[in-house]
């Protein structure tokens, strides 16, 4: 009887031994979905955004948002937008940041901005086999943009005295739509970010020619809205730091650029000062890709880097 009465205590202790693992376990996974969710809005644009095999969002700016926010402690869900709405849908709250390869240059007062984090070349490029070889050769041409993006802009008011007057430039909804135009010859050129036309021949076993001279090299950043004042923006803008100095944002980015990047130090007591090459990602401050002149993309990503800083302090 008494070894009845001891062996119901030891099970009666286990029960609730394992009773309570189970609830300190079933707590810890409630942590976890507890965690508040960042809606991160972006279009197909590898190799920024794309679908992995799996059906899973990844690419440079998932990675490095979801790393960002993972330091800051929360949870980040891709939500595939229509980039002609990307103003809208984040100022209403629908989603709470705009990333893709999304360009800061001529809308720093649209937005509040955490980065730039990259530095990326606009170009041009043409079939191989174009009488098109600067930009000037463009006078007349036909050429696609996607709608909304920075290119649209650039041949829309022309206000650089390199671009010439096309003559037609046509503005498609999809970024894949303006290779397709050019494959078939239905436009002369088109203009893209540089890494988007280098993913998208890999991709498609195609190949075009991306002309020397890059109509503007632009920093890349995550917009959110003017009037977000959670100090989320804030945040991010930390952590994106503390990535670049911990080699963090240089690991993710090579996983997608191969070795085609170079490093550039930001530090404001340092200057214009250009840093080593890929190499010596402590004090690295913008990861930039590495363009057809290798020196005018340096130069020019300094400028742009140099003109940002001065205007966010004016902000």
């Amino acid at each position: 009887m008494k070894k009845r009465k001891i062996f119901t205590v030891v099970l009666i202790f286990s029960i609730l031994m394992a009773t309570l693992a189970g609830c300190d376990k079933a707590d810890k996974v409630s942590d976890t979905t507890k965690k508040p969710v960042i809606k991160i809005g972006s279009d197909n644009y590898p190799p920024y955004n794309f679908l992995n095999e799996d059906g899973i969002p990844t690419g440079i700016d998932v990675e490095l948002a979801t790393e960002a926010f993972r330091r800051m402690g929360y949870k980040t869900e891709i939500v595939q937008i229509n980039w002609e709405k990307k103003k809208e849908l984040v100022e209403s709250g629908k989603i709470d940041c705009i990333m893709g390869c999304f360009s800061m240059e001529g809308r720093l007062n649209d937005y509040r901005w955490a980065g730039p984090y990259i530095a990326s070349r606009q170009v041009v490029a043409v079939n191989e086999n174009s009488d098109i070889h600067k930009l000037s050769d463009l006078k007349g041409k036909n050429l696609a943009v996607q709608s909304t993006t920075k290119p649209e802009g650039i041949f829309l008011k022309r206000t650089d005295k390199r671009i010439p007057k096309l003559g037609n430039l046509i503005s498609l909804g999809h970024r894949e739509l303006i290779y397709t135009f050019l494959a078939k010859g239905y436009v002369d050129a088109v203009a893209v970010h540089e890494e988007s036309i280098i993913q998208y021949m890999k991709d498609y076993d195609t190949s075009f020619r991306i002309l020397k001279e890059p109509l503007m090299v632009v920093g890349i950043g995550a917009a959110f809205a003017k009037n977000d004042d959670r100090g989320i923006c804030e945040q991010m803008n930390q952590k994106l730091e503390e990535m670049h100095k911990d080699g963090t944002s240089l690991k993710i980015i090579k996983k997608y650029m191969d070795d085609n990047v170079i490093e550039i130090c930001f530090e404001k007591s340092v200057g214009d000062k250009i840093e080593k090459y890929i190499s010596d990602a402590q004090r690295c401050g913008l990861i930039i890709v590495k363009g057809t002149d290798i020196e005018k993309t340096k130069k020019k990503a300094l400028e742009v880097r140099n003109r940002i800083n001065r205007d966010i302090v004016r902000e």
